[in-house]
């Protein structure tokens, strides 16, 4: 890793992470001569080569920093709760604590855990096709994101970026082939199925009108576009249902689409 770029370990006493500076890709200072802080990562992953590829990519941006590292997740809950984080990247299947338990605990605070967005860092999952349950489990958690594991660097790399803003659902081509392929088990009968349908109920034409189109995917300017709204509008549009919905991003109203028919796949 290049000597300038941040570095974690995990070990008995908890990550250690050194600082880089940070700015643009080419060393320049924006006009108005402030930088912004870096986003920063937590990578969970059993593979110790896993986690250092991940976070040489990640290092190598100016706008993303490491802050750090861990094999499991009861490392993880240990490590998020003396360390701030904006996303987490974690991976589902791990020895002892699973990254789904871990996305629970770490969202539920009960260790303290800290992040940069209200009720924890944003998680993304690491996942594959083949794992349908788990990806299940992760939704319920609360993951906010899916991503293939043997995704391309830059589409993991935009992935961070866009789960940290919040305003789009993360990397379309994975989340939506993922939630298509786990709607029938999304709309399994349930008490919270039933919640989660009355909920629904009580948007307002409108409100039901952009929930459909956040459940496509769009943007928030694609979705002004097609309303011919103004963003700020449909900004505010778009609090209104994530709190009535009691969903805590973008990627959960989109999985309630699914859980109650609104999207079918």
């Amino acid at each position: 890793m290049d000597s300038t770029a941040s570095t974690s370990t995990t070990g008995t006493s908890g990550p250690v992470s050194t600082e880089r500076p940070t700015g643009r890709d080419d060393g320049s200072v924006p006009a108005d001569g402030v930088v912004a802080a870096p986003i920063r990562v937590v990578i969970v992953d059993d593979q110790h080569l896993v986690r250092s590829g991940f976070a040489m990519l990640i290092d190598s941006q100016s706008d993303l920093r490491v802050v750090g590292e861990a094999a499991n997740g009861e490392e993880a809950v240990r490590a998020l709760a003396a360390t701030r984080a904006d996303v987490v990247l974690m991976d589902v299947r791990m020895p002892g604590m699973d990254g789904i338990e871990a996305t629970r605990r770490i969202l539920a605070g009960d260790g303290s855990a800290t992040g940069g967005a209200e009720g924890g860092p944003r998680i993304v999952v690491l996942t594959t096709f083949d794992l349908d349950e788990y990806a299940l489990a992760a939704i319920h958690a609360g993951a906010s994101g899916f991503l293939l594991k043997d995704a391309p660097p830059e589409e993991l790399l935009e992935a961070i970026r866009t789960v940290h803003r919040g305003d789009a659902v993360i990397a379309p081509s994975t989340t939506r082939r993922l939630l298509d392929h786990v709607a029938p088990l999304l709309r399994r009968p349930s008490a919270a199925q039933d919640a989660q349908a009355e909920a629904v109920a009580r948007l307002t034409p409108r409100e039901r009108e952009v929930f459909g189109l956040i459940a496509q995917g769009l943007s928030n300017p694609e979705i002004a576009a097609q309303l011919f709204l103004s963003e700020a509008t449909v900004k505010t549009h778009v609090g209104h249902i994530l709190a009535k919905l009691e969903a805590r991003d973008r990627v959960q109203a989109v999985v309630l689409a699914y859980a109650t028919g609104v999207v079918r796949p």
